[in-house]
């Protein structure tokens, strides 16, 4: 049984790299924010710590892609 509309193969695969590519950018802007503005970044008084929580959700979906040019991707 083929599944057909928005619901197909490569749309799936689309919105979960498009969701990943998202997610990757707004963290690498967490990150530039840190690395331009550490003074002035009051919530986090540790700020290699919360740079390398931001650089570990990056990885993450970084890893997600991966995986789908790897192993899903025609």
């Amino acid at each position: 049984m083929s599944i057909t509309g928005p619901y197909n193969r490569e749309n799936m695969i689309s919105a979960i790299e498009e969701h990943a590519k998202g997610h990757i950018k707004k963290h690498a802007m967490n990150v530039e924010v840190y690395l331009k503005n550490a003074a002035g970044v009051g919530e986090h008084p540790d700020i290699l710590e919360a740079i390398e929580k931001e650089l570990k959700v990056i990885a993450e979906y970084h890893d997600q892609l991966e995986v789908l040019e790897k192993y899903f991707k025609d």
